[in-house]
């Protein structure tokens, strides 16, 4: 499973790295820090899972997400965001989850496992 980080912190983008390399068969194969860089990861690296901060700098969210659902039916999406109440929101807008970053990490584990074995 190859999984793109977008997120504008560097601490969380550390954190979920950390996170995500000690799971058997999941790879971080690359990293973002806003929306400048983002299509051209996506493009680059051709993920199973991309993991996107709401927020992001300089980013639409839900124009992307209808944008790269379209040029990429295969990637899952998982939204992430500081904003719970943004949850019905990103999952409207065409994101397959979505985590609050409040939530432990096992929540995050959780969501990319089901799209792991909805993929397999």
């Amino acid at each position: 499973m190859h999984i793109v980080i977008a997120d504008g912190g560097a601490a969380a983008r550390f954190a979920m790295c950390t996170l995500l390399e000690q799971h058997p068969g999941w790879r971080v194969v690359g990293e973002v820090s806003s929306a400048e860089q983002l299509s051209g990861q996506v493009e680059a690296k051709n993920p199973d899972v991309l993991l996107l901060e709401w927020n992001l700098p300089e980013l639409k969210a839900e124009e992307f997400i209808a944008s790269i659902n379209e040029e990429y039916p295969k990637l899952s999406i998982i939204v992430l965001s500081e904003r719970p109440e943004l949850k019905s929101q990103a999952l409207s807008a065409g994101a397959d989850a979505f985590v609050s970053k409040a939530d432990p990490p096992d929540r995050l584990l959780d969501a990319i496992s089901t799209i792991s074995a909805n993929i397999n």
